[in-house]
């Protein structure tokens, strides 16, 4: 086995985990479920069966990953973030037949004890901040908090916050990374840093 599970931890026959992944104690993952390689599942985690998580994932402790949730490479899901898969869940009336998929793109991060109400699409490497409650998609790179949650700025890959206006046009250079990025409308987008130095010499 080329991954680490604690001898609390539950995997169900069936289930794939990549290379250098670590499942920590009293983790559940399902038969169904794919895990990609050099991801962390923190205590407490639930794998469901119809779940896709790509390369280097972080999940913190106490998330439930439901049916329908896809997480692409380098998701970070803060502790107790929560998941659904019903949009209008009844203890009475069977809805296994209209999960809503949820994906969330690559990079991007979950604040803690944030909920990701389903049918949501998270762009890359946008940053949900804790206790956010997110009910429509999110544009990449957006910095997205409250109750419902709003955009109130942009983020960039590393993880610092961006001073662009919300709309318009604009750029600004990453001081971390050289990284230029480009605000044209609502979308932000991403020069990498020797790409942007040669448009800058041109």
């Amino acid at each position: 086995m080329s991954y680490t599970v604690h001898p609390s931890a539950i995997v169900d026959e069936g289930a794939e985990i990549g290379d250098g992944s670590r499942v920590w104690h009293f983790v559940h993952v399902c038969s169904g479920a794919r895990i990609g390689k050099s991801v962390s599942l923190g205590q407490n985690v639930f794998v469901g069966n119809r779940v896709s998580i790509g390369d280097h994932c972080k999940i913190q402790n106490n998330v439930s990953v439901y049916d329908n949730v896809t997480l692409e490479d380098g998701v970070f899901c803060g502790p107790s973030m929560v998941f659904t898969n019903v949009y209008n869940p009844r203890s009475f009336v069977e809805r296994k037949d209209e999960y809503r998929n949820t994906l969330v793109k690559r990079g991007a991060t979950l604040g803690a004890n944030c909920t990701i109400v389903c049918g949501a699409t998270i762009g890359e490497f946008a940053f949900i901040g804790a206790g956010a409650v997110v009910n429509k998609d999110v544009p990449a790179y957006a910095l997205v908090v409250g109750v419902p949650g709003r955009q109130i700025g942009w983020m960039s890959a590393h993880g610092e916050r961006l001073e662009l206006p919300l709309r318009g046009d604009a750029r600004v250079r990453c001081q971390h990374s050289g990284d230029e990025y480009v605000l044209a409308g609502s979308q932000l987008v991403r020069v990498p840093a020797p790409v942007a130095a040669e448009q800058a010499t041109r």
